[in-house]
């Protein structure tokens, strides 16, 4: 069974809480931006390949790396969520 005593982990030395809170948030924010550029990617694939639109789709995959790499060095989120946007307006338009 378990030993009733004192919690180790409370009282251990070399805990760093803020150290494992903002790696979560890392953690977080690359995969907002990773899931995001996925999504830019798998539209830019339907608009060139599936569409034919080739120019769009090269235009869709160097804007969107550029902002994902942006958005990674920055730490902002917005640029790619807008860029995804932009994405599905270009994808309505060429359909």
């Amino acid at each position: 069974m378990a030993d009733h005593g004192e919690v180790e982990y409370a009282t251990a030395t070399g805990n760093d809480y803020p150290s494992h809170e903002q790696t979560y948030e890392n953690f977080v924010h690359f995969a907002i931006v990773g899931i995001c550029h996925v999504v830019n990617i798998v539209l830019a694939l339907v608009i060139g390949a599936v569409l034919g639109h080739w120019v769009v789709m090269i235009g869709i995959l160097f804007f969107a790396t550029l902002i994902a790499g942006f958005d990674l060095a920055a730490g902002s989120r917005m640029p790619s969520g807008v860029m995804v946007i932009i994405s599905l307006l270009l994808l309505a338009v060429c359909a």
